[in-house]
């Protein structure tokens, strides 16, 4: 069922692979796939359902995708937006061999508050946000979309090139149909991956925005501290998508940490291939 997943390959040097966020597609990482592709071969990912891998026959389901991706794509870190970060996280806990490091970007293991969990819980969106999605896709797909993409600009210093920006990819590769928005949706409702976290054996690098309103960064910092060999970095103006308005910041995290693994990720994920 892989084969008709989309995977663009851009650049030279040791592999990354990257898992955009909920209603876009991998062309929405552009600006940071011109920023690290003379020093990374990047495998750019549209997730099953969104863009040119809308007709996907791959169940937007975090084994389904993980195997999926796995089956197109080298050993290699692998990097996840919001959404993208759920099939990154369940990738390196379950084949540490193949994705010898993980970035989480923008992106939490539950996404949905839990008030009775302490700070593990407490910073995620309330259910009901998430209900009135899924209620406003049967209503109004185009308005309901509009309002997520004003809520992941909100807050960034440049929000309004942030939504710009957001605006412009969303249908550039076509329009996700509305099922696959909604099992997306009902993903970042229901699954918690806090489970995964002790055991992660691979080191990860997480990354938020100071002002995202979609995934606070206090549930990412609860995330690192629950997780072995994990490091967190904060963009201070960023909003949820922060690879668009602070590409600079965002890229030379991400080269740090790949240069911290050891030099090479590429030795690594090649020595994980043999």
């Amino acid at each position: 069922m892989s084969g008709d997943l989309h995977v663009e390959v851009r650049g030279t040097g040791a592999p990354l692979v990257l898992l955009h966020g909920w209603a876009m597609h991998g062309g929405v990482f552009a600006p940071l796939v011109e920023r690290l592709s003379d020093r990374c071969q990047l495998h750019v990912v549209d997730l099953p359902g969104h863009g040119r891998s809308r007709d996907s026959a791959v169940p937007l389901e975090p084994a389904a995708v993980v195997d999926a991706v796995s089956a197109r794509v080298p050993a290699a870190p692998w990097l996840g937006w919001s959404l993208g970060g759920k099939f990154a996280l369940r990738a390196a806990a379950t084949r540490p061999d193949a994705v010898p490091a993980l970035v989480m970007l923008c992106s939490a293991p539950r996404f949905v508050r839990d008030p009775a969990a302490g700070d593990s819980g407490r910073y995620g969106m309330s259910a009901e946000v998430f209900a009135g999605f899924a209620q406003g896709l049967r209503e109004d797909y185009h308005g309901t979309l509009e309002r997520f993409i004003a809520l992941e600009a909100f807050g960034s210093d440049d929000a309004r090139g942030e939504l710009r920006a957001l605006r412009s990819d969303v249908f550039a590769r076509g329009e996700p149909p509305a099922e696959a928005l909604a099992r997306g949706l009902d993903l970042l409702r229901t699954v918690d991956q806090r489970p995964l976290l002790p055991t992660l054996r691979v080191p990860s690098l997480w990354i938020g925005g100071r002002r995202d309103r979609v995934v606070d960064p206090r549930a990412m910092r609860a995330a690192v501290s629950a997780t072995p060999g994990a490091v967190f970095a904060q963009v201070e103006h960023g909003g949820h998508a922060p690879f668009l308005t602070h590409a600079d910041e965002v890229a030379a995290a991400v080269s740090a940490f790949l240069e911290r693994m050891g030099g090479d990720a590429g030795a690594r994920s090649g020595a994980a291939a043999g």
